[in-house]
């Protein structure tokens, strides 16, 4: 069985966001980054299905040169091949990376095609929740996104996705793309072994043509802070009085 994961480098969650002077991109002095967790759990998940079926795994992303850490970071816990789309500054909207990214895995799938691809269910930046879907609908293959369990026999990929009051169940024909949830797994910690062997395999490279044709950048703008305010109500016995109106205020009282 043949796996191939989509990841992408992200800013690491929690981490303060800051822009450039002109609002066109994030600036990265500073900051960290790390595989997208939905697709960090994706990456285990295909680890997973692999040891089960003698499959193998590849690692496939769009991004900056810097990427080719987080492909390590695959490769460390368990993907066999890797290969890094290198891009530059230019912006790539869902619908180039899902074209690029079409176009990678053709050049890929010369030798046979995968059994299954897949996807993060969202990135952490830009959470568009489509790439996979293009890219699924570009290569014929049925999709569903969301999914919490994989199972997969006899040439089908039975996909359980959580629902607010059950869960549905998708059997799908291989050659599939599934879209993974966060939750599916607990993604592994590369052992000290693993780093070595990452470090030691080749990273292809692929250079990907963009071909824009979606929504064009204007600027970036972060959320609002969200800022609490403490007030004392006083010091010692004088603060009573106070507490004491703030509990009448409430209801408690």
């Amino acid at each position: 069985m043949r796996i191939l994961v989509c990841i992408k480098r992200v800013p690491a969650p929690g981490a303060k966001i800051n822009l450039t002077p002109d609002a066109q991109a994030i600036d990265a002095t500073n900051l960290g980054f790390t595989i997208s967790p939905h697709e960090e759990c994706a990456v285990e998940e295909a680890v997973r299905q692999a040891e089960q079926h003698a499959g193998s795994v590849t690692v496939l992303t769009l991004g900056p040169p810097e990427a080719e850490e987080q492909l390590r970071s695959a490769l460390a816990v368990g993907a066999d091949e890797a290969v890094l789309m290198p891009t530059d500054s230019v912006a790539w909207d869902p619908m180039a990376t899902a074209r690029a990214l079409t176009a990678g895995i053709a050049e890929l799938e010369v030798d046979g095609q995968f059994d299954l691809i897949l996807f993060g269910n969202e990135s952490a930046d830009s959470g568009g929740y489509q790439v996979g879907i293009r890219v699924a609908h570009a290569l014929g293959r049925p999709m569903v996104n969301g999914i919490k369990g994989v199972t997969i026999s006899d040439g089908v990929a039975s996909a359980r996705r959580e629902t607010a009051t059950s869960n549905e169940v998708f059997e799908l024909p291989l050659p599939a793309v599934l879209g993974i949830k966060e939750g599916i797994n607990l993604p592994r910690y590369p052992t000290l072994k693993g780093r070595m062997s990452a470090k030691k395999k080749d990273v292809v490279r692929s250079v990907p043509e963009h071909r824009p044709g979606g929504p064009h950048l204007i600027r970036l703008v972060t959320p609002a802070q969200q800022a609490t305010a403490t007030v004392i109500l006083g010091t010692g016995p004088d603060a009573a009085r106070g507490l004491v109106d703030v509990l009448e205020e409430t209801g408690i009282l």
